[in-house]
């Protein structure tokens, strides 16, 4: 006698609409939390961004600095008009340009028809610090400096100088300097053996560097 074999089909059970309103509402909590995350990282990544900046700035002005002044020149320039000559480095307490020097080694990759001697200016301009340079030692009133900003948010640069006498001043040339200079022009040549530089910042306080002039 033959046998009929009847299969039947299992009945497959789906998501109720409940279960599947309970699965999107998690998916939904786990992106919020996943972008939520993403943000405050961005935000830390760009604050971080941020910090480094200043921070490389400031290395970079301190940098700067020191070279400067460790490369001081002791040749006087003329003043705009010509008639006069000023000190191979001036500063004074009281002026809107902090300190005022020339300076050696202008690096001259170009081999332009120019000195390697270098007038540089540190200058204070509403909570900025800037550093000015000429292309010529002696100026005329048409001459332009090429302005470079350093760093913003400084309270103060405040310069002291030490003679040959160990004497340290806040301004220079200092008057009546005992030098053994004779003439006007020598004393305009005079240098400091040392410079004192201390930076005041609104966020990482007061930096000091202390740089020896060479000769």
């Amino acid at each position: 006698m033959m046998r009929v074999h009847y299969s039947v089909a299992h009945k497959t059970r789906g998501f109720t609409l409940l279960e599947l309103l309970i699965a999107m509402a998690i998916f939904a909590v786990i992106g919020v939390m996943a972008i939520s995350g993403y943000v405050q990282l961005a935000r830390q990544s760009e604050r971080l961004e941020v910090s480094m900046k200043r921070v490389r700035a400031v290395q970079m002005t301190m940098m700067r600095f020191s070279q400067d002044f460790a490369e001081l020149e002791p040749r006087p320039v003329r003043d705009v008009l010509g008639s006069n000559s000023e000190p191979a480095l001036s500063a004074a307490t009281r002026t809107e340009g902090v300190v005022q020097f020339t300076r050696a080694g202008w690096s001259n990759p170009a081999a332009v028809a120019r000195s390697t001697l270098q007038r540089v200016a540190y200058r204070m301009d509403n909570g900025k610090l800037f550093r000015d340079h000429w292309v010529v030692l002696d100026r005329t009133l048409t001459t332009e400096p090429v302005q470079v900003e350093l760093l913003d948010n400084v309270r103060a640069l405040r310069l002291r100088f030490m003679d040959r006498n160990r004497v340290w001043s806040e301004q220079w040339p200092v008057a009546n300097v005992q030098s053994g200079a004779t003439s006007q022009s020598a004393n305009l040549s005079d240098l400091p053996i040392a410079v004192e530089g201390t930076l005041e910042l609104e966020d990482f306080g007061t930096l000091m560097r202390l740089i020896e002039v060479p000769g």
